[in-house]
């Protein structure tokens, strides 16, 4: 009796194993898949100047390409900071202007996925922002620092143009926390690029 428990017991903790795997690979294959259906509705954006949603079902859609070559990151930034578009890529933060525009753009993603290079940005370091309707805007980081959540310091309406990239803090948390990682940047002079 006590081995037929034992062999139970030891089919029920494989069984939960295979699922837990399961539902490992399931999430990583849809996040690849995503990121397909983003780079090819992010192209038709640009191709027609309309916004194409990456599935029929999405309540986002492509508004940008945040670029650092020197870190060969290149990703989609997807319309809204919601939880649910931010499963899928960075969100550009409601109520902050556009990149390029006057005041500081915002966007936001996970610490663990998509903006896990942010610890790796350094001052002088190009940020380049290329835009659904073509445009693209050159930026130069010029700080990161820890904040909390509700004192981040952000002006969407500062003078002068820049950009605010945020995430949860520590970068290789993972508990919620109160406080968020900032980088900064500053479009210069003669770093807008016409397409």
């Amino acid at each position: 009796m006590k081995r037929h428990l034992t062999l139970l017991g030891a089919a029920v903790l494989a069984a939960l194993g295979l699922v837990l795997v399961g539902q490992g690979l399931w999430i990583k294959g849809k996040a690849v898949v995503a990121q397909v259906l983003l780079e090819r509705a992010f192209s038709q954006t640009l191709a027609t100047g309309q916004p194409v949603k990456p599935w029929a079902w999405a309540d986002t859609w492509p508004v940008a390409r945040l670029e650092v070559g020197r870190l060969g990151v290149s990703e989609i930034v997807l319309e809204s900071g919601s939880g649910q578009a931010l499963a899928f890529g960075p969100g550009h933060v409601a109520g902050t202007p556009d990149a390029g525009e006057r005041g500081t753009a915002v966007y936001a993603a996970h610490r663990d996925t998509h903006f896990a290079f942010l610890g790796q940005l350094t001052p002088g370091d190009e940020i380049t922002v290329t835009r659904a309707n073509g445009l693209r805007f050159a930026y130069r980081v010029t700080a990161a620092e820890v904040v909390r959540f509700d004192r981040s310091g952000i002006d969407a309406h500062a003078p002068g143009f820049h950009l605010a990239l945020a995430s949860c803090w520590p970068l290789d948390g993972t508990l919620h926390g109160p406080l968020r990682y900032v980088v900064t940047a500053r479009l210069e002079d003669g770093l807008t690029i016409r397409q």
